[in-house]
């Protein structure tokens, strides 16, 4: 059956698609002739600035008003410097810091840097409060687990982001810094009434909206109180009840990544999932990173078919699209994005380090990296303190298959410093370096969220807030063992 040509450039109107390579396949280009809303950029797409500038430039010859996304967090998510890590420390170091003024400055230059790449729209800053010590998705992401500290960091992050001209996007609406489960993988929930979220969850949002936020994004979470069994992102009072009516957002209401099995499996499909969005109140709809013109055509006439059967009113999809046309708009304006000095974001994670205990005696070390997984939020990125030494000597091991006799030996007379992540929630890894600070001299480097443990014996605890390159550095230098420190 025929689709309708002016009801399917409607629907894609609403979408932001993405593509893989670092260049355009030729249907990427054309569905922006066709109206797609624009795409999204993952590491897949990035080699270096110069090539994502090229790349950028070609899709905004198709279509100048292209929104060109991406997830530049800074910290642990980052695209442009996947390869190496970020320069700029995240929101939990940031928080930790407590300076607003560095919080806008950081995420200017962030922005800075997106808009000398032809990047228009940040799906940042994360503004959820982190209460979970266990949370798997949000952790170093968030700016804190004290609502008023995140309101404080998040109106700062969307103004210094909006400033270089870049759209910031708020998320994960209504909150999920509480939960403990991670909606790439499954449907959380969130056990809370009203009440506690108005007093713990929501005011980040609605900080963000009195900031101006251009766009807010959803969250794939369960919270019975406001969503009942379905997620915020298929829920009209979580979207049009809550954030239009009560918080009063005029902007762009976007989902995350409708391929994540807390919205596809919630709705039987990504099709299914699109339809439900944006009879709830969604307006750009984000397929995923795995997209490729047959998932489009699926999305974008599930939509169509959504509009024919009654599940989706023509007018809803109207304003959702008017909607986005206008965060594509935003973006068209000129803007002189600020300078900034090119060690901003190192000169912040050094602020960020916090050191317990004492870190004399603990030269020319032997350095312990425990091998850690990543969320797919975080993807693949380098971490840790190799890049930084000076010589000293790194071995990386998995904490389960690994004695701490072992590693004794290995270092022989010289401490040890154990560099890890969410090294609490590990079990074997709790185990290895409790033993090894019983018989030895050692240090333990926390790049992850950090939790009250703290091993019996260790001579020093570091914490940096995060596991970006900048991190890393700040690690290295308070420990003494870079060549500039």
């Amino acid at each position: 059956m025929a689709i309708d040509p002016g009801l399917r450039r409607l629907a894609l109107r609403t979408l932001l698609a993405a593509f893989p390579g670092t260049k355009a396949p030729e249907w990427a280009a054309r569905l922006l002739t066709e109206g797609l809303a624009g795409h999204t950029l993952f590491g897949t797409n990035v080699a270096d600035p110069a090539q994502v500038g090229l790349l950028t430039a070609e899709l905004r010859t198709v279509r100048r008003d292209a929104l060109i996304a991406i997830d530049e967090e800074g910290g642990d998510v980052t695209r442009m410097a996947h390869r190496t890590g970020s320069p700029y420390p995240g929101n939990a170091a940031l928080g930790t810091v407590d300076d607003p003024d560095l919080t806008r400055s950081v995420y200017a230059a962030i922005g800075t840097d997106l808009a000398a790449a032809g990047i228009t729209f940040d799906l940042a800053p994360t503004v959820d409060v982190n209460t979970a010590d266990d949370n798997p998705v949000i952790g170093t992401r968030s700016f804190g687990a004290d609502p008023l500290l995140v309101v404080r960091h998040a109106t700062a992050a969307i103004e210094g982001l909006q400033a270089a001209g870049v759209a910031a996007c708020a998320k994960h609406f209504p909150g999920h810094g509480a939960t403990t489960a991670d909606s790439h993988l499954e449907l959380p929930t969130v056990d809370a009434g009203l009440t506690l979220l108005r007093h713990r969850d929501l005011p980040p949002f609605a900080a963000a909206v009195a900031a101006g936020t251009q766009a807010i994004m959803t969250a794939h979470i369960r919270v019975p109180a406001l969503t009942g069994t379905g997620p915020a992102t298929f829920s009209h009072a979580t979207l049009t009840g809550l954030l239009r009516g009560e918080y009063g957002f005029r902007g762009a209401v976007v989902t995350d990544a409708l391929e994540m099995k807390g919205a596809a499996l919630a709705a039987g499909g990504t099709g299914e999932a699109a339809v439900l969005a944006l009879a709830a109140g969604a307006d750009l709809l984000c397929i995923g990173a795995r997209v490729n013109l047959e998932l489009v055509d699926l999305v974008a006439a599930e939509i169509v078919a959504g509009v024919g059967d009654g599940r989706l009113t023509l007018s809803r999809l109207e304003d959702a699209a008017e909607r986005t046309a206008a965060l594509a708009g935003w973006t068209q304006r000129p803007a002189t994005p600020p300078r900034h000095d090119a060690g901003l974001g190192y000169a912040a994670a050094r602020r960020a380090v916090r050191v317990e205990g004492s870190l004399v005696e603990l030269g020319a070390p032997l350095v312990v990296q425990l091998e850690s997984g990543h969320s797919m939020a975080e993807g693949r990125v380098p971490w840790g303190l190799k890049p930084h030494l000076d010589g000293t000597e790194q071995v990386s091991v998995v904490a389960a298959d690994t004695s701490a006799e072992a590693l004794a030996e290995r270092a022989g007379s010289r401490p040890i410093v154990v560099v890890g992540r969410h090294t609490h929630r590990a079990q074997a890894a709790r185990a290895l370096i409790e033993t090894l600070a019983a018989r030895h001299t050692v240090a333990v480097v926390e790049m992850g969220w950090p939790a009250s443990w703290r091993p019996i014996g260790a001579r020093a605890f570091v914490t940096t807030y995060g596991a970006s390159h900048a991190n890393g550095r700040a690690a290295a230098e308070a420990l003494g063992l870079t060549a500039t420190s």
